[in-house]
């Protein structure tokens, strides 16, 4: 089986269509060059005719004069000119007769009949009144043969046209077809190279989206399906990645949490005394121990969780979502600690608030900027949660009336186990990861997030392309 490259798939469809067009144009401009050649032969012809048949008449005229000069006068001299004239005349009769053909020759040769009529009069020196009818005749017959003239010219012209017609209907006729064969040479080129794009394409969004399940199976040109089996091996490639990473993961924290467990347990008996009682300076180490082990537990946790939200974050699930039951349940989800702050918060969106997004993962971005806005509120203050939709994209705000951030940390404050140097107003037990996953959920569905001046308070914002 022959198997064509990409390269060679496309100079061939573009040879094809380039042929196929040439065709038609070099098919258009000789029949454009035929009936040019076949025009300017005719009005040749149709001017020569004109002023043969004009000049035939003159010399009917002068046939006319020099025959009566003759009969009057009796002059050699004017039977000469008269027998000039005939020759002449007869060699106009001819040529007229080899250009117009049929359409004359009925006319033609009764003018020579007539002629021969006259000069056969004259040689046997008839009377007036008998020549007359003869010169008469010759010039009704001029009269025919130039209105026959005028005729053949108009049906030369008829052909002309009709000719022109027929070339110009089928003339049209191959450039369709030529337009036709094209259009199919470029539908059939576009489906046989379109069709593997498109599955590297959703092969590359299936990677992208940590799905390793299913082959990469490309077909079409021969170097797209080299392409393709590539991708198949960059895809067991990343399978085997994922499973050893969720592998040294899973053995990390195994082997984290065990013997911080036992210090853990090790530390409370010690606080409870069972070995034995504690001096005060002991109590006090103990102390300090649970504190730095609670300290350590929730870093491991965090450090998790921070780990499966970017493993999350390339799972995306599109789909239409009413922005006020998203902000709506986000906020509810978050009621008791509203109410135990005492605060206040505002949900705003707009009329039209349907947005194409993953809302889970929206949901979730939404709840960290709420969580930490409500510890960092004053009690009895005022929190707003805000959708708006601006130039082909969503805007999501937080703003509360907090202490805000320092603007020496307002660079780092996405960084992960980042904490910024102003403290909330209650006590809180944050490890510093929630803004780095709000950063890494937000990256995956195409925005960003940042922190904007605000005279008062902090001022988040999260801003997501509008694919509708």
């Amino acid at each position: 089986m022959i198997r064509i490259s990409f390269r060679q798939g496309m100079l061939l469809g573009f040879t094809v269509i380039v042929l196929l067009l040439a065709g038609a144009a070099l098919q258009s401009w000789l029949v454009l060059e035929r009936l040019v050649e076949q025009s300017r032969q005719t009005s040749e012809q149709a001017i020569a005719l004109t002023a043969e048949i004009q000049e035939l008449g003159e010399r009917t005229v002068d046939l006319e004069r020099s025959a009566r000069q003759y009969l009057l006068l009796s002059d050699p001299v004017f039977r000469q000119r008269f027998d000039e004239h005939l020759t002449q005349s007869l060699a106009l009769v001819d040529r007229l007769d080899v250009q117009a053909g049929d359409s004359l020759a009925s006319l033609l040769g009764g003018w020579r009949m007539v002629a021969g009529a006259l000069r056969s009069g004259l040689e046997q020196k008839v009377g007036k009144a008998e020549l007359a009818p003869l010169l008469t005749r010759l010039v009704e017959l001029n009269g025919l043969i130039k209105e026959a003239g005028q005729r053949w010219i108009e049906s030369r012209n008829k052909q002309v046209l009709k000719d022109l017609d027929a070339n110009r209907r089928h003339l049209g006729l191959q450039i369709a077809l030529a337009l036709g064969g094209a259009l199919l040479a470029a539908t059939a080129m576009g489906w046989w190279l379109v069709r593997p794009v498109r599955q590297l394409e959703q092969a590359i969004g299936r990677l992208g989206a940590s799905r390793f399940d299913e082959s990469v199976l490309v077909g079409g040109p021969v170097d797209l399906r080299r392409l393709g089996k590539r991708l198949d091996w960059l895809r067991l490639r990343l399978a085997e990645l994922e499973s050893d990473r969720e592998r040294a993961l899973r053995h990390v924290s195994h082997e984290l949490k065990t013997p911080l467990t036992a210090l853990k347990e090790g530390i409370a008996l010690l606080r409870e005394e069972v070995p034995g009682p504690l001096a005060g300076n002991q109590r006090e180490v103990v102390d300090i121990l649970q504190h730095n082990v609670a300290g350590l537990q929730q870093q491991i946790e965090s450090l998790l969780s921070l780990n499966a939200a970017a493993f999350e974050a390339r799972r995306l699930n599109i789909g239409k979502v009413n922005l006020g039951k998203l902000l709506s349940g986000v906020v509810q989800r978050r009621e008791l600690h509203v109410q135990s702050r005492q605060l206040k918060v505002l949900v705003e969106t707009p009329d039209d608030n349907h947005a194409l997004l993953d809302a889970e993962k929206m949901a979730v971005v939404l709840d960290n900027l709420l969580s930490n806005a409500i510890d960092f509120s004053p009690e009895g203050g005022e929190i707003r949660l805000l959708a708006r939709h601006a130039e082909r994209a969503w805007y999501f705000e937080c703003i509360d009336q907090g202490p805000g951030v320092a603007a020496e940390d307002a660079q780092r404050i996405f960084d992960p186990f980042v904490q910024g140097q102003r403290q909330a107003p209650s006590l809180r037990r944050g490890s510093g990861v929630g803004l780095s996953i709000v950063r890494e959920l937000v990256r995956a569905m195409g925005g960003s997030v940042s922190l904007l001046a605000a005279e008062q308070g902090a001022h988040f914002c999260v801003e997501l392309p509008d694919d509708q």
